[in-house]
């Protein structure tokens, strides 16, 4: 796991949203990541330390002049432990007292003390977020820490409005882009991924077992470390990643009308998609009735979108393809790398357990014109940044 060890301080502060708060500390606590918790007075009106402590496995902190710091200095000892420090959620008093240098808590302090960066997430009612004072306050913030804004939604209070805490994976994500380094820090990247659907008639089609898995993982790491990022994807049944510019398609020629919108634009391409070979000669306009006799399929090629894009993408940008094949993996893999005329393929033998479709993790084959890495049975994520790792090497 990328993120194994890394320490992060959350403080959580009197707003309604905290009690969410738990779901975020179990999705750190699921990667390995330490949590170390700070609760504001009022913050225990919603969370009692109890339940942070059981989730963490670590001791709760909210007063500044306890013992449990002992021998330390608690604002100072937490200040340097932290990697990150995230505000959530982040209150108008907060995001006030912080704008005005005010430190009269544990978590005013701590902040303070940091030369960590800071995450705050605010919300609160929508009019409270609309007032001037408070987003004068917020603008001032803004100068010195990263702030992930609320979402529009139908709040506690009753009324709709921005002032919403954003879902609870998308902050889990923002912390993992505020974590990692930024290897491809203002590349734009382009990945494809999932399943192309070619229809029969209405209620049928041709199509694969893509889950789009390994694609959505490149988006998500890619996002990581600084690129930006665009996903276009067949249809899948997985969360739109977080913070990324996403294209839905159905069809191979979709995917292929998308992919060339903006070719020469990007830095680096990865196709991850399973692009069906094939589509159905002509689309029936009404359901194929079952007529107790066999049924004959005309199917004609679809584009060949890689092989297009080895001639029309930008000079000097990456091509990354994928292989998935059932035999002799290495040999297939270079066929292609040079029949695509691709910088680099990363192969894998779909018949392998726990490699290929609709699993999470994947033992592949990187592949380059002088690069062959073999890789062991990892997480797609894992693998993910393997890939941006030795690409970025080049």
């Amino acid at each position: 796991m990328i993120f194994k060890g890394k320490n992060i301080v959350i403080g959580i502060t009197g707003g309604i949203a905290a009690y969410k708060i738990c779901d975020l500390i179990r999705l750190l606590v699921k990667d390995e990541i330490n949590v170390d918790v700070i609760l504001t007075k009022a913050a225990k009106e919603f969370v009692t330390p109890l339940t942070i402590q059981t989730l963490t496995s670590n001791p709760v902190y909210w007063d500044m002049f306890s013992v449990d710091f002992e021998p330390k200095i608690g604002h100072i000892s937490l200040a340097q432990k932290a990697d990150l420090i995230v505000v959530a959620p982040a209150t108008a008093d907060i995001i006030a007292k912080v704008a005005s240098g005010i430190c009269d808590d544990l978590l005013t302090t701590t902040i303070c003390a940091t030369k960590s960066p800071v995450l705050f997430i605010p919300s609160m009612n929508v009019n409270m977020w609309d007032n001037p004072i408070f987003q004068e306050n917020l603008c001032k913030v803004k100068k010195f820490y990263k702030v992930m804004e609320p979402v529009e939604g139908l709040l506690a209070c009753g009324d709709y409005g921005k002032g919403k805490l954003p879902d609870v994976e998308d902050i889990f994500e923002e912390i993992k882009i505020c974590l990692s380094k930024k290897l491809i820090d203002g590349k734009r990247v382009l990945i494809t991924a999932g399943p192309t659907v070619e229809e029969i008639d209405p209620v049928r089609y041709i199509s694969n077992y893509s889950s789009g898995k390994m694609g959505y993982a490149l988006a998500k790491v890619a996002k990581r470390l600084g690129a930006d990022v665009t996903l276009i994807s067949g249809p899948t049944a997985l969360r739109k990643p977080y913070g990324i510019n996403f294209v839905s398609i159905k069809s191979a020629d979709d995917m292929h009308r998308a992919v060339f919108k903006d070719i020469k634009s990007f830095d680096i391409i990865i196709m991850a998609a399973a692009v069906a070979d094939y589509k159905p000669m002509k689309k029936a306009d009404k359901k194929i009735k079952k007529s107790g006799k066999s049924l004959t399929l005309d199917l004609v090629q679809n584009v060949d979108i890689l092989k297009d894009i080895s001639v029309k993408r930008k000079k000097g940008s990456l091509l990354v393809g994928f292989a998935a094949e059932t035999e002799s993996l290495i040999e297939n893999a270079q066929k292609k790398l040079i029949e695509k005329n691709l910088d680099y393929i990363v192969a894998n033998d779909v018949k392998e357990e726990g490699s290929g479709f609709q699993v999470d993790t994947n033992r592949a084959a990187i592949i380059g014109k002088n690069l062959l890495v073999k890789l062991p049975l990892m997480s797609k994520e894992d693998l993910a940044y393997k890939i941006f790792e030795l690409i970025n090497k080049g």
